[in-house]
């Protein structure tokens, strides 16, 4: 698996031991070609594995970036990946839903890319609206299978069109604390 773009484009990453599903290059390159130049802004990225969607920030010029993994099998690799980062990637080992009712620190990109059989994706995404973690306009990007379609309205969510890759989809949903 390499880093598709920016400083590090072509960097090879470590994959851990254990059941992983690395997102597809294609996707990766898509998404952050419709991000575009990161120049700054804050990244966090949820159910992180590798690190590989905390890398491409970084290597496309994100300022600040988080990577949150619960999974021990993938801390090493994690810490060795983001080790070649041009800014410090702050890796955080903890479960997602735990961290996010921690959170006291806001992004302008969160990437949550949890395990396909993860049943709880939509309340994950309410949860991070309503947190801490988000403010007017931060990006919430959720990879999820095709097949888990959720067409209700979410509290401060406003949803953009997504992106669609074979089996996988990514929905791009714009925070709005205005909204109902």
């Amino acid at each position: 698996m390499r880093i598709t773009g920016g400083t590090l484009r072509g960097r090879v990453v470590q994959v851990p031991p254990g059941i992983i599903r690395p997102s597809m290059d294609r996707m990766r390159e898509s998404v952050f070609g419709a991000l575009g130049d990161l120049g700054g802004a804050s990244f966090l990225d949820i159910f992180s594995g590798t690190g590989i969607l905390a890398l491409e920030a970084a290597s496309r010029g994100a300022g600040y970036v988080e990577a949150v993994e619960n999974d021990e099998r993938k801390r090493a690799a994690l810490i060795a990946n983001v080790a070649v980062s041009p800014v410090r990637i702050h890796c955080r080992f903890i479960s997602a839903e735990l961290y996010i009712r921690r959170a006291k620190r806001n992004f302008d990109y969160i990437f949550c890319d949890p395990p396909f059989p993860y049943r709880f994706k939509w309340q994950l995404v309410a949860g991070i609206a309503a947190s801490a973690l988000a403010r007017d306009g931060t990006l919430i990007m959720l990879h999820r299978p095709r097949e888990d379609f959720f067409d209700d309205d979410i509290a401060f969510i406003r949803k953009l069109p997504p992106r669609k890759f074979g089996r996988s989809v990514v929905e791009f949903l714009r925070v709005d604390k205005a909204a109902p």
